[in-house]
Formats: C-alpha cells, structure tokens, sequence
C-alpha cells in the first residue's frame, strides 16, 4: 500500500541515491518550486546522490542551462540524464536511417551535435519527408494544437515504412497553467496509425540505463534497494520506477494535481482510485515536493 509521507526527509535516509523529474517536481515550466530545491539541497547535504532524470529531449547540458535560468542550482544535484542523450546516441548509430525528418522547434536543434560517447557517428542530414528515411521527433511543431493535424503526414510515412524516433516519451506537460502537447503523443498518434516508434526515456529502460552509468561515474553504483525514484508521471516516472524494480515517490500535485485531489496532501480515497485506475502501486506519494 503506497504510504503518503508529508517531507522527503522523512524517508531520505533510506536511500543513497534518487532519480528524480524535473518539470512538475521541481519547477513547472517557468519558475522553480524553492521547497523542491531545498529538499534536494538537504538530501545532498546529507550524503545523497541526485541524479535529475528527465524526459526532456535535450542533451544534458541544455537542460542544465534550462534549469539554472528557472532557478534550479548546481548545488541541488550532481548529474543530470535526459531522453534526448538516449536518443541522440541512437540516433547517430543509425536507428532511423541518415537522412531524417525533424519534428520539434530551433530550440532544439542542440540534439543534432554528435554525442563524444559515438565513436563512428552516422553523418545525419534533415530533409524534407518525402527525402527522408526516418523521423526524429523532439516534440510538435505547435504545442497547443491538437496532434491529429500531422495525420497526413503520418499517413505518408507510415506508408513508405518509416521509423519515428521519440525523444521525449510524455504525452503532456503543464506550463504554469497552460498544458502543452508533448513528442510522446506524437508517437502515441503514430503507432495508432499502424506506424513505429522507438522510445528512450521514461519508463523505457535506454533512460535508466544512462542514470545508472552516470551516478555509478560519480563513485559507484549504490544496491539497486537503495535508490528512489522521484516523479508526477503516472505512465512515465510509476511506471518506469515498477518496471526497473525501483521504489517511487509519486508526487500528486504535478499532472494528477486534480484527479487526486492533492492541495497540500493528495487526497486518500481519490488518490486510492487514480492509483487503481492505472494499476500501480508507488512506494511513497506526497502532493509536492519539498
């Protein structure tokens, strides 16, 4: 039975290390959440090892400029893994041919610089789709429109075979108060239409593969009891966390804030019910982290 807890202190000593999401546990798209920061600041003090895993589909040191200018420090973690890394190398070992069909917007175009890791990397060219032998998609070309708009397009692909690459599993996430389509409903949309998607980040094991290497780079790789995993993805950071065998926190009050009726804490009998609903079982859950 999921025990709700009201501070991370209350269960950090049980754990030497911590994967933990980024958007809807420590910040939401514009503005750190300062309880989320001080947690992890504590828990760092206290011999923890952070490791921000994030379905983000940025390279690692994007998102560390990203988190810094929202009000993230370098003081509340050690090391970040993101599903862009994951699907980066994927990408430049030719999982989706040489010449791919970019979706997502300039922000992103960071993902096309060859990662060190790739000894050999495939020389990748964007093209047009009907030039293209497979789809990289960091997330949609407009966030608010509904995905069913790149159906066309998707027929086409699909027709001619192509692969889509998914660097960023969510389906969506919550800017504030706006909530914006994500790459995962893209590749949700896909397969629907009879096309094929890789997937890198959460709960895909390529993602928790790379957090492992990299918190065993920072001087070991603790018992796989004694790391926790941290998140408000019910599809995403549970269900990755079940799937590799790991404890969860669940934190309510990101994209379950209402279905679990979370304000400070979530709320018993419906947080009962959503759990229910999607057949998991987090170790821990709290409304917020801090």
């Amino acid at each position: 039975m999921t025990r709700i807890i009201d501070r991370f202190s209350e269960i950090a000593a049980g754990y030497d290390a911590a994967f933990v999401d980024l958007w809807g546990c420590m910040h939401d798209g514009l503005r750190a959440w300062p309880e989320a920061v001080a947690a992890m600041q504590a828990y760092r003090r206290g011999g923890g090892r952070v490791v921000f895993l994030t379905n983000s589909p940025r390279p690692r040191a994007a998102v560390a400029t990203q988190i810094a200018e929202l009000g993230i420090p370098e003081d509340s973690y050690d090391v970040i893994a993101t599903s862009g890394d994951a699907a980066r190398v994927a990408m430049f070992r030719g999982a989706v041919g040489q010449k791919v069909w970019f979706m997502g917007s300039g922000n992103d175009l960071s993902f096309f610089e060859p990662p060190k890791i790739v000894a050999d990397p495939v020389a990748i060219e964007r093209v047009e789709l009907d030039q293209a032998e497979g789809i990289v998609c960091l997330g949609p070309f407009d966030v608010l429109a509904d995905p069913a708009v790149n159906r066309p397009a998707f027929l086409a692909a699909k027709t001619r075979g192509l692969k889509l690459l998914c660097a960023n599993p969510d389906i969506v996430v919550d800017r504030g108060e706006v909530r914006e389509w994500c790459a995962g409903a893209l590749a949700r949309l896909y397969e629907e239409m009879g096309g094929e998607a890789l997937y890198f980040g959460k709960p895909h094991p390529p993602i928790y593969d790379l957090a492992r290497q990299r918190l065993a780079a920072l001087g070991g790789l603790p018992d796989e009891s004694r790391i926790l995993c941290v998140g408000d993805g019910i599809a995403t950071d549970v269900a990755g966390a079940a799937g590799e065998g790991l404890d969860c926190l669940f934190i309510t009050g990101g994209l379950a804030l209402k279905e679990t009726g979370t304000d400070h804490h979530p709320d018993d009998a419906a947080l009962a019910e959503y759990l229910d609903a999607h057949r998991q079982n987090p170790t821990y859950a709290m409304g917020f982290l801090r």
